[in-house]
């Protein structure tokens, strides 16, 4: 049985592209869901905003609130929008002479997906030209020193950079995760002539093979440090100033927590943060049904994030091109589209509806709030379809305008195609559909899992509107939509762990007893290492856990694949156990093994984890039936006829554990809406969880529905 919270209660926090979202979890269960409006150009007033709005809704004063909980979490986008608009510090790197290029060169082609393409431009260089600077130094494959550090050039690239207004400073060398003595006195120069700057050491941020990941990931993170820096120490301050017990927790893509002191100093950590908690959302969701295969998809307001989870664990990539630039840390698998309630649709030069991925964003917002925007978008279709209630968005607290949507859909789309406004926004419906329909299969089709042995997760505050369409497209017959769905990212960050990844590299055959006790002993380095940091935050022995991984390849081959491990003695005998685990894993990414043929292990990793209480799970009293929710009808449209039906909506807060809904249907939540397409029905359990799953043809008619509002 999990411990309990040690306090009154624990607060998640997600910033996304047009909503902030707040959890409140407090001792005896109770879970709730708070949005504020996000402020990219000041994101902790949204903070700010959304405990005030906690504060309208509960009565509870931030300073009670944060002063009586135990766990302040909060998982940031600062780091991403720095690196989308490229608004990050200034920065400088230092490199091996005649390495100052390889940024640029990069792996000698562009992306998958555009390497045959002349017209794709370059990316843009994070670090200009005239900033970076070749240092004569060498230490070449076996970790000897070639050529000795010349410490005058690196003196003469400090006062460079101080001419040019440097903020940060990454340093890489070749090879140095195996003699990084250059790369740290490097950086002892670059502190003394710069104190000021932020400093990243490639070697020790990410200590693995290869340079022009361990430069691009360095160079990253040095871009995000000051960025990142300045916005934990405003948060830190604020939550400080309303007497919080605990320092504030930050969600990493990594999809553990950390400490700000740590993010601010591997800011690479935290770009993706916000989608990588859906997986641990998901499992916990499963569990009481024991699904541990997931898709979870979140449509926020912006973007579209695709997660998944096979065997109860999270897709975990390394060494991805993630905004056009590579960075080697582990990080949840998140596959992420154009596509939200903000995406706007338009016609492209064949006279063709295109949905996204412009997103009219939360300012101006889309045409229906009112608030400036003209374009249509899919919040206004669903709008117009009537899947949204016309009284407004969070509870009404986000008015809509029926006739602005309209409007906006004859002008810019119905007209120019010679449609109704009704069949344009059917159309808007379907294409954005389609494109998270293809999304879903690039993260299962593609990568070899079909997705009808997978449940399909609702997370975001749009996607229920169209989640039992998505799930009609892939053939997938269970839907799980929580009452937390449309902050499901921040339930996900208050129910995760603290973790850190430890790394190191090692060149290794796994043959014979001198292997083996190389790998042994570079584990126990790396794990004792985690236990002491773990240690000297309040965790106890029997509350932190161990995974490892290794990167392997058969000998020969020029790329790695990473074997997930659990953690256990390694001696000669337990290498035929290693190998045996990537035969298994190289069969499974790429359909053959070779057992025969020698194997040979690259780099090592060991994630620690600190295990943190759990809240206690949301408890839905006993129902009295569906209808006693029943709020009314709307007319609604769910085919390309633009045959309007009257279709039951029922008011969520009224629905109790074991009451059922026939679709057609919408369950109108505070935070989100839940549309049931005839054919599907939705049950709600104990722990505010709708399982939605595919009805018989006898109840899936809309006419069926209809007959049981009226009866």
């Amino acid at each position: 049985m999990e411990p309990a919270m040690k306090h009154q209660y624990r607060l998640g926090i997600d910033a996304g592209g047009t909503f902030t979202d707040f959890i409140l979890a407090d001792r005896e269960g109770g879970l709730r869901i708070f949005k504020a409006l996000s402020t990219p150009q000041d994101p902790t007033l949204a903070i700010r905003n959304g405990l005030a709005v906690i504060e309208e809704e509960t009565g509870i004063a931030p300073r009670d609130l944060v002063s009586n909980a135990d766990l302040c979490i909060n998982g940031t986008t600062v780091g991403l929008n720095a690196l989308i608009t490229h608004s990050g510090a200034r920065t400088g790197l230092i490199a091996t002479k005649g390495h100052e290029d390889s940024i640029e060169i990069r792996l000698g082609h562009k992306e998958d997906g555009y390497r045959y393409d002349p017209d794709y431009p370059p990316a843009t260089m994070l670090v200009p030209r005239y900033l970076r600077r070749g240092i004569s130094e060498r230490v070449i494959s076996t970790g000897a020193v070639h050529t000795p550090l010349n410490e005058d050039e690196v003196r003469d690239a400090c006062r460079h950079f101080l001419r040019e207004g440097v903020e940060s400073v990454a340093i890489s060398f070749v090879w140095s995760v195996l003699h990084p003595d250059h790369e740290l006195r490097a950086a002892e120069i670059v502190r003394e002539m710069m104190p000021e700057a932020r400093l990243t050491v490639g070697s020790q941020l990410y200590p693995q093979v290869r340079e022009y990941t361990r430069t691009s990931t360095a160079i990253v993170n040095a871009y995000l440090a000051p960025i990142l820096s300045r916005y934990v120490q405003a948060v830190d301050g604020y939550f400080q100033g309303l007497g919080a017990r605990q320092p504030v927790r930050y969600f990493q893509s990594n999809g553990g927590l950390a400490l700000g002191s740590v993010v601010s100093d591997q800011s690479v950590y935290a770009i993706n943060s916000g989608p990588a908690s859906a997986p641990r959302a998901a499992l916990y969701l499963g569990e009481p049904y024991r699904l541990s295969d997931i898709i979870t998809v979140d449509m926020g307001g912006t973007s579209f994030d695709i997660t998944l989870t096979r065997d109860g664990q999270a897709n975990v990539s390394k060494n991805i091109d993630f905004l056009r630039y590579r960075i080697g840390i582990p990080m949840i698998q998140v596959e992420t589209l154009g596509a939200g309630g903000g995406s706007i649709g338009w016609i492209d030069s064949m006279g063709l509806m295109q949905m996204g991925p412009q997103s009219a964003g939360s300012e101006p917002g889309p045409a229906c709030y009112g608030k400036g925007g003209e374009r249509p978008t899919t919040t206004d279709a669903n709008l117009v379809l009537g899947y949204l209630n016309p009284e407004g968005l969070v509870g009404g607290r986000l008015p809509l305008s029926i006739e602005k949507a309209r409007e906006a859909i004859r002008k810019h789309l119905a007209e120019p195609l010679g449609i109704s406004v009704e069949t344009a926004a059917y159309g808007m419906f379907t294409i954005v559909n389609n494109n998270m329909v293809n999304a879903i299969r690039r993260v299962s089709v593609e990568r070899g899992y079909d997705p009808r042995d997978f449940v399909l997760n609702c997370a975001g505050g749009a996607t229920g509107a169209h989640i039992t369409a998505l799930a009609r497209e892939m053939g997938i017959g269970k839907v799980l939509v929580s009452k937390l769905a449309s902050g499901l990212c921040a339930f996900g960050q208050i129910i995760s762990d603290v973790k850190y990844n430890y790394m190191a590299p090692i060149a290794a055959r796994l043959e014979g007893a001198e292997a083996a006790r190389r790998l042994d002993e570079t584990f126990a380095r790396l794990e004792e290492k985690g236990r002491a940091d773990l240690l000297a935050d309040d965790f106890a022995p029997d509350r932190i856990g161990i995974r490892r991984s290794l990167d392997m390849r058969y000998v020969g081959q020029v790329h790695e694949c990473t074997v997930s491990v659990d953690p256990f003695p390694i001696d000669e005998a337990a290498l035929e156990r290693l190998k045996a685990a990537f035969h298994a894993r190289h069969e499974e990414l790429y359909t053959y093994a070779e057992p025969h043929s020698p194997v040979e292990v690259v780099n090592v990793e060991s994630a620690i984890s600190g295990a943190v209480e759990r809240p206690a799970r949301m408890r839905i009293a006993q129902g009295a039936g569906a209808h006693a929710a029943l709020s009314g009808t709307r007319e609604m449209i769910f085919d390309a006829s633009g045959r309007k039906h009257e279709t039951p909506v029922y008011d969520g807060a009224k629905l109790g554990a074991g009451d059922v809904v026939t679709g057609p249907a919408v369950i109108q939540e505070v935070t989100t809406t839940i549309v049931i397409e005839p054919g599907w029905v939705a049950e709600l359990d104990g722990n505010g969880v709708y399982v939605v799953t595919v009805a018989s043809a006898a109840g899936a008619a809309p006419e069926r529905a209809a007959a049981l509002t009226e009866a």
